[in-house]
């Protein structure tokens, strides 16, 4: 009995606490006093309650629009959506910040953040990578604003990070044409791989699906496209040796010369 009766003190008690915040937070929200508005969300943000921050932001920021509190303000603002994870508005935010107050002892931080909180909506390489573009190129902007910045040695890591994961979904799609048959397509995507990623470590093997890619298709073609299409693939192989000699590849790519040979021979006799 003593125990039920101490639990039920100690929920009204927790209930009678948090009825008290709650309607502090509303008393101060319908104040209609931006002063006090201001000084509370501010003491919120400190103490990292980033959401009712927001919530009292929104109420002054146009309050304050044209005064000096308003740089910090919409810092502050644009903090707590990356804080609260809300990334694309974070990015929206800070872009706005840094555009507007391009004087602002704030401006390089936002600047980053911006492009930082694109970073946070890179997903996986699977998934499309749009976000993973916006991100690369603010930070390459940001690095070509600021280059003595400390930053920019991490923008360049990260940019590193996710272009890895751009040549990967390149990689993985000209994989797939590979597979489904479509030697044409895989063929054009291997190359533009190699163009976009000149210092993949994937090179010998790009270059050995390119290969089988134009032996497979000139064998699938019909007749009167397949010696135009075995020597552009003998081109293909004789530059890859040129460069794999040594790979465990190369005794493949020696037989598909061998045998793409022997057929433009038997179609030397056919033409006769």
């Amino acid at each position: 009995m003593k125990n039920s009766l101490l639990i039920s003190l100690s929920a009204v008690l927790l209930l009678m606490l948090t009825t008290a915040c709650k309607s502090e937070f509303e008393r101060i929200r319908t104040s209609g006093d931006p002063t006090e508005i201001l000084a509370k969300a501010d003491a919120y943000y400190d103490a990292e309650e980033y959401l009712k921050a927001q919530t009292l932001y929104e109420l002054v920021i146009s309050s304050y629009r044209g005064r000096p509190e308003a740089e910090s303000i919409s810092y502050k603002y644009a903090y707590t959506y990356y804080n609260l994870e809300q990334y694309i508005l974070a990015a929206y935010y800070f872009k706005n910040f840094s555009s507007t107050y391009g004087a602002s002892q704030y401006q390089e931080e936002a600047q980053f953040m911006h492009a930082y909180s694109n970073y946070k909506l890179s997903p996986t390489f699977r998934l499309d990578q749009s976000y993973s573009l916006t991100a690369i190129e603010a930070f390459e902007e940001f690095a070509n604003q600021h280059p003595a910045s400390e930053r920019v040695a991490e923008c360049n890591t990260l940019i590193d990070e996710m272009r890895k994961k751009l040549e990967v979904k390149d990689f993985e799609a000209a994989v797939l044409y590979f597979d489904l048959q479509q030697y044409q397509a895989a063929i054009r995507s291997f190359e533009n791989l190699l163009i976009e990623f000149p210092d993949t470590k994937k090179a010998e093997e790009i270059r050995y699906k390119i290969v089988r890619s134009a032996y497979l298709l000139a064998q699938n073609s019909f007749v009167e496209k397949q010696e135009e299409r075995y020597n552009d693939m003998l081109k293909r192989a004789e530059i890859y040796l040129a460069r794999y000699r040594s790979s465990e590849n190369a005794v493949e790519v020696q037989k598909m010369i061998d045998e793409a040979q022997n057929r433009l021979t038997q179609l030397e006799y056919v033409r006769y």
